[in-house]
């Protein structure tokens, strides 16, 4: 890693609403990663520091606050409580974690605005903006529901359609209304503060555009697109009843907009734990700034924050790298808060007890790094039982049974190298230089797959000198095999303290190993000759399919839950006059025999008594109907539709059907017996 122009390292992320528990999403896009790169520098002995926190402000919190009859304050004390509890019991190694509702982040928010007001800093300008006359309230965006004007979707947001992605002002929905009381809200005028980014256009283009072409190209993309269509002013202010007061005279009801509240929340944590020395960490050109964000938060981390520091002055450093990630989705469908359409970290450690370093493998291993990605339980599963448990934890059982074996358990001294042992230590030093330079470029999946390579090696090695032959033979042999097998579990405990840090500091018990730093990683002496090693365990299980069912079972009640809350009636069809109506001839009808229809995954035979004899139907509706309990039913159908061939069987009609809001579907049928034949009227 080529730091040697920095002393230190700032590690700061994205702080979470709490106004909600935290999710895989999260833990993907911003927190393990973190979490990885500073375990990795603390092991190579660098000073680093990682600040984090809750963010305490903004609309989300005061709507869950109304919704439930509560203070703000009230919702953020409880989530911010989970969210930090559920951190700590991942192993995410926050120097500190704090909050925006503390006292030092206020005054710190406070003196940097009002810094910048004095120095003429911030524009002051009208605008139009939707107010809930009923609730006596300016509203914002995102408070604002409606039709979406792109794709035409029920219940858009006033900044984003969650259906069709576009981003959208809440003037340009149809039919408007507030979210929470249903009113139709006006347009009213305000007035706010602007930080004029346009002033800051050539030195942001210079710095990004030039200055950083090392960075993801997601992130130097988006940066890219924002410089070349031209930075406008940006709201820094809001009217709203919770969040930290504009400390400016007539600035009554109007606080610090979230966005420019949040990031200093950075600089209040580093203050917080560092009172005395905190501007060595944001102001000494020797500390390298990292913030690992999410990719709905680049413009606001590598445009908006740095303008505010550099109009703030006073020597504040840039961030020197902002490796955000994309969107990890869950089950093929995108993460959302609103339809609890999540994996939320607080219950997983509930009901996965001892398994946090299976999410974090299997988290790092579909890290959305380029593109997004997709949690599924199965591949999560799959990864556990035939990686975990097969590939790592099955090679360090071995090594650690067999030196029980042979030696109680004792690490024997190696002796003379044979060019198995030589090449496998050579493969170790290879090993650690991919897995560094991953770690050093952020690409940390990549990074894990060098990791594993470890066990992979050991479990080669293994096979291949096969040292449960030689124990009746050449016990010196055995003793070199054994110690070069050992000296791969102990490099295996160094290479995934960064990513499985609980596994990590398990098996470097087990082999007696004391404190770990990268340096030691692809030696050869990691491991003490003559330690005693504790009794072997395994380090992962194996997950059956009931291990997992009751998460995929959640999710699937969810998504009928979603479904069914979000079901709205289909627009009327065109009107059709009541001649053309009355040539449809709808009858009803008693079902003599139902069978599915092979190799048809959706088809129903039916054999009908119409009243006139017996007729074939076929219909798509074995999803939700067995056979056995269609026979002796009956149903409507209509009769004068012209015969119609389905996998090879002509169907004389079409049996009615009602779609529910879950997206099943429901036979129509007379509620008391009716003879067959019987018109619809």
């Amino acid at each position: 890693m080529d730091n040697k122009h920095f002393k230190r390292t700032l590690i700061t992320t994205a702080l979470p609403y709490a106004n909600g528990p935290v999710h895989i999403g999260h833990l993907a896009g911003v927190y393990v990663p973190a979490d990885i790169y500073a375990r990795y520098l603390r092991l190579r002995g660098e000073d680093v520091v990682m600040v984090g926190g809750s963010d305490e402000h903004g609309v989300p919190i005061t709507i869950r606050a109304r919704k439930e009859g509560i203070t703000p304050q009230d919702v953020v004390d409880r989530y911010h409580k989970i969210i930090k509890d559920s951190f700590e019991g991942l192993g995410i190694s926050f120097d500190v974690y704090s909050r925006t509702t503390s006292e030092t982040h206020a005054e710190t928010a406070s003196e940097f605005f009002r810094h910048l007001y004095d120095n003429g800093e911030f524009v002051e300008k009208p605008s139009m903006q939707f107010y809930d006359e009923g609730a006596g309230r300016f509203v914002t965006d995102r408070n604002v529901v409606g039709e979406c004007p792109v794709c035409h979707a029920q219940g858009a947001y006033g900044d984003q359609c969650e259906k069709c992605g576009s981003s959208l002002n809440a003037t340009e929905l149809i039919n408007p209304r507030c979210a929470e009381t249903g009113n139709v809200p006006v347009l009213r005028e305000t007035y706010h503060w602007y930080l004029p980014l346009d002033r800051w256009q050539d030195t942001l283009s210079k710095w990004i555009l030039d200055g950083h072409k090392e960075w993801k190209t997601n992130v130097y993309g988006q940066c890219k697109s924002w410089i070349d269509l031209g930075l406008q002013p940006r709201a820094v202010t809001r009217d709203l009843d919770w969040g930290i007061p504009v400390p400016v005279e007539g600035a009554d009801g109007k606080v610090l907009y979230v966005w420019f509240d949040a990031p200093i929340g950075y600089i209040s944590n580093t203050k917080e734990l560092l009172p005395d020395t905190w501007q060595t960490y944001w102001k000494d050109p020797e500390t390298r700034i990292i913030n690992f964000i999410g990719k709905d938060n680049i413009v606001f981390h590598c445009i908006i924050f740095p303008a505010m520091l550099l109009a703030y002055g006073d020597g504040y450093q840039l961030p020197d790298n902002v490796p955000a990630n994309e969107f990890l989705n869950l089950e093929g469908d995108k993460i959302s808060t609103s339809r609890n359409w999540a994996v939320w970290l607080h219950e997983y450690l509930a009901d996965m007890p001892g398994k946090q370093d299976v999410l974090r493998y299997v988290l790092t291993a579909n890290a959305p790094e380029t593109k997004d990605n997709d949690f599924t339980w199965r591949d999560f599963q799959a990864r556990n039982n035939n990686e975990l448990v097969a590939i790592l934890g099955n090679f360090v059982n071995r090594a650690m049974v067999l030196t029980h074996k042979y030696f109680d358990g004792i690490v024997p001294a190696a002796g003379d190298l044979a060019q198995a042992d030589k090449d496998a230590l050579a493969e170790m030093e290879s090993i650690k230089s991919a897995l560094s330079e991953s770690l050093d470029t952020f690409h940390f999946r990549d990074a894990l797959r060098e990791a594993m390579n470890f066990a992979r090696l050991g479990n080669k090695y293994l096979q291949e000198t096969e040292p449960w032959k030689l124990a009746k033979t050449d016990m010196g042999r055995v003793a070199t095999i054994l110690n070069i097998a050992l000296q791969i579990c102990g490099n295996i405990a160094v290479a995934f303290e960064p990513f499985m840090p609980f596994m990590s500091e398990k098996l470097s018990r087990m082999l007696g190993m004391g404190n770990m730093t990268w340096n030691e990683l692809a030696t050869a002496d990691v491991v003490k000759a003559g330690t005693e090693l504790s009794a072997p365990e395994l380090l992962f299980e194996k997950i059956d399919d009931e291990g997992i069912r009751p998460q995929i079972e959640r999710l699937e009640r969810i998504k009928k839950e979603n479904q069914i809350n979000n079901w709205h009636a289909e627009p009327q069809a065109p009107d059709v006059d009541f001649d053309t109506f009355c040539r449809a001839d709808l009858r009803v009808g008693t079902v003599l025999d139902c069978q599915k229809v092979p190799k048809a995954d959706k088809l129903l035979q039916f054999t009908i008594d119409d009243g006139l004899g017996q007729r074939t139907i076929v219909s798509g509706i074995a999803q939700y109907y067995q056979p056995e309990q269609l026979k002796g039913k009956q149903v409507v159908f209509i009769a004068n539709l012209p015969p119609r061939k389905l996998r090879g069987i002509t169907s004389q009609g079409m049996i009615l059907s009602a779609l529910n809001a879950d997206g099943s579907l429901t036979v129509i049928s007379p509620d008391a017996p009716i003879t067959p034949g019987a018109q619809v009227k």
